[in-house]
């Protein structure tokens, strides 16, 4: 009898990887307050994991405030705000679970609704772009998440059929996504996350630090490599 094909772990980014979404809300919620708006978690966390290039929270702080403001330039306060404040480390275990992943040979992607421009700098700065056969990020895709084209492109871009793809998600949206693309999930929320519909998840995790390759292994039905 042959053996089963290799089996593959594609992660998230923002959320996952890099605590990138509190910088990101703290940035816009420092802003609204010093135009006498209240930028609630509850508002935020509804929007965390999709994508939209017609999204303009400006436009809304322009709106609910009643005074014009200045979306360019209060994008780019937002940005240098973003800058000062982002811890550019890994989110806890996930150095750790990349590292043995890499050492069991299990191929690796990474699938992200987010710019290329975004994701390359950030991955390049936490020195984790050599862990992944292959990046999939926003760009490289007509439909983002919760569509399953980033991570169909994923897998077929390490070779590895969804089905023995175990994808890594943060967020109620992307975990759609990996489910959409017929791969088993894990999610592991944050904070702003929480709250959302996780049910969908094959496992659901604290963070990193719960997870191996002998757990993920398994969790693709592959007896695989044990917990060291």
């Amino acid at each position: 009898m042959s053996s089963p094909s290799p089996f593959a772990v594609i992660f998230d980014f923002d959320g996952l990887v890099v605590d990138s979404e509190t910088p990101e809300f703290e940035a816009h919620r420092q802003i609204f307050a010093e135009h006498g708006v209240e930028l609630t978690p509850e508002e935020w966390r509804g929007e965390v994991g999709i994508w939209s290039d017609t999204r303009n929270w400006f436009a809304k702080l322009g709106e609910v405030s009643g005074r014009p403001v200045d979306t360019v330039a209060l994008r780019e306060e937002k940005r240098r705000r973003f800058w000062q404040v982002i811890k550019m480390e890994p989110l806890p275990g996930v150095r750790a679970l990349l590292d043995e992943l890499h050492a069991a040979a299990v191929p690796l992607a990474l699938a992200s609704s987010a710019e290329a421009t975004w994701i390359n700098k950030a991955a390049a700065q936490l020195d984790v772009t050599r862990y992944f056969r292959a990046i999939v990020t926003g760009d490289d895709v007509t439909h983002r998440k919760p569509h399953p084209e980033g991570y169909l492109l994923a897998a077929r871009s390490i070779g590895v059929v969804p089905g023995r793809c175990v994808a890594i998600e943060d967020s109620q949206h992307g975990l759609a996504a990996a489910k959409a693309a017929g791969m088993k999930a894990v999610a592991v929320p944050n904070w702003l996350t929480a709250g959302h519909d996780l049910d969908a998840a094959d496992l659901r995790v604290a963070d990193a630090t719960e997870l191996n390759a002998g757990v993920l292994a398994r969790l693709a039905g592959d007896g695989g490599p044990q917990a060291g």
